[in-house]
């Protein structure tokens, strides 16, 4: 049994819960953000995912709900790094693996703090094409959104890294896995082409990135019971 399991293993009854409950913020992030986004993309009027991000509902009159949405998932990942580095520490990846998603976490809340700018026509009555001018703060989200996601790729590569030192390929390749397509369709939408297929192909990314989030807050949960 590694080291970090046996910390665990010997940490008193209220440090074990205490732990749980951090992970448990980083199981419920995911699909908490995945179902606000979908309710929000299926009811908004004028709001296409074929054409634009999730930030943008953020703008208009119920971009409250988006907003509040990125600080509260944000938060929920940030109590869950902590949680994994209760767990991790002092092994492989339990440094810089709860420093990536606890920099991921807090992306979400400065991109709910600094607001997108309303862009192709989304609130209705916004003229099509991206903003223009774009705004400080909606400079700001782009900045601290891109910070967020590529911080969540990395992590992705070192719970891999972390995953294939303890011979667990299968969870080693779901890792890697995840941070190639998020990479990929980051990239894509980064390009600023605009079209539909890349739009679609970031949205699925965003959830195999928040799915990975809580499948690995899950496994961190059952790690010490399971022998690793």
């Amino acid at each position: 049994m590694m080291a970090t399991a046996g910390a665990v293993r010997n940490a008193s009854p209220t440090d074990t819960t205490t732990t749980r409950a951090l992970l448990t913020c980083g199981v419920v992030a995911g699909p908490l953000y995945i179902v606000v986004v979908a309710i929000q993309a299926l009811t908004r009027d004028g709001f296409d995912l074929t054409r634009h991000p999730a930030s943008l509902l953020s703008t208009g009159d119920l971009g409250w709900v988006q907003i509040t949405t990125f600080v509260v998932s944000g938060m929920l990942t940030i109590a869950c790094a902590v949680g994994m580095r209760r767990v991790l520490r002092p092994g492989m990846g339990g440094t810089w693996g709860p420093l990536l998603i606890g920099a991921y976490g807090a992306g979400l809340i400065a991109a709910g703090v600094f607001v997108a700018d309303p862009a192709d026509g989304f609130p209705p009555g916004t003229p099509p094409g991206p903003a223009d001018p774009v705004s400080w703060h909606g400079a700001v989200h782009f900045v601290v959104a891109a910070i967020a996601f590529l911080a969540l790729v990395t992590a992705c590569f070192v719970f891999a890294r972390r995953f294939a030192s303890l011979g667990q390929r299968g969870w080693a390749a779901y890792c890697v896995a995840t941070g190639v397509i998020f990479l990929a369709a980051f990239a894509g939408i980064a390009s600023g082409s605009g079209a539909p297929a890349l739009n679609v192909a970031f949205a699925v990314a965003v959830l195999l990135g928040w799915t990975w989030v809580s499948v690995m807050a899950a496994r961190l949960m059952t790690e010490d019971a399971s022998g690793g």
